[in-house]
């Protein structure tokens, strides 16, 4: 059975009982915590940033996982080091130096993704696959929590996962937005590493089930 990772996200959390959130994780079959950055700028809307990042270091014993939906991303990848961040991806819409902030984030000792908005095609990953630990696909526009999952994903995943197998790298592909268990096992079958998980873990009645139902899940070959 193909191993794959749950990231909860953060952002679906309680915030007046943060610490009891990120404890749930830990207790939980989860791998990592999701920790969505946003500044207003890049996406209409404010999340948070090193402090509560910081903050969530100190009780998480996952990995933190930093998404940066920020403008000018290598301005501020070596504070999220330093707040405890062990996965940082920035979006490649967001820099000119794609390539670049890369290599300041392996020099940093940290894993690093970029991240595609729905209508970016996977083609333009081409020249950088080969030194990305992860690619983050998201499958709702960028923001906001809690919205629909764009089916267009599922061809993105399969092409992606081709040129990884083509060029036998070990670069995780992560879906982030709308995932749920009514599509988990669609998405790994599809080649999918990594699912963060939001609303559907942190607003279900019972997250801990919810997380344990999704690691549970039998995956057969990919549908390439």
């Amino acid at each position: 059975m193909r191993k794959f990772k749950i990231a909860p996200s953060i952002l679906a959390a309680d915030f007046g009982r943060l610490d009891e959130e990120i404890q749930f994780v830990n207790d939980s079959q989860a791998d990592w915590v999701h920790v969505d950055v946003m500044d207003g700028r890049f996406v209409p809307n404010i999340s948070f940033g090193q402090m509560l990042v910081k903050q969530m270091s100190k009780v998480a014993t996952n990995p933190l996982d930093v998404h940066l939906m920020i403008v000018e991303p290598e301005k501020y990848v070596e504070s999220f080091v330093e707040a405890g961040a062990s996965v940082i991806s920035f979006h490649l819409e967001a820099t000119n130096h794609a390539h670049r902030l890369i290599q300041q984030l392996k020099d940093l000792g940290v894993q690093a993704g970029i991240a595609l908005n729905p209508q970016t095609p996977v083609d333009l990953l081409d020249d950088l696959l080969e030194d990305l630990d992860l690619v983050v696909l998201m499958s709702v526009n960028p923001g906001f929590g809690g919205q629909k999952f764009i089916y267009r994903t599922l061809h993105k995943i399969k092409a992606l996962k081709s040129k990884i197998i083509e060029r036998n790298l070990d670069t995780l592909i992560e879906i982030d937005g709308g995932v749920g268990l009514h599509n988990a096992q669609q998405l790994i079958e599809c080649g999918a590493d990594v699912l963060v998980a939001g609303s559907a873990v942190f607003k279900s009645d019972d997250p801990a089930l919810t997380v344990e139902r999704m690691k549970s899940i039998e995956v057969g070959n990919f549908e390439l």
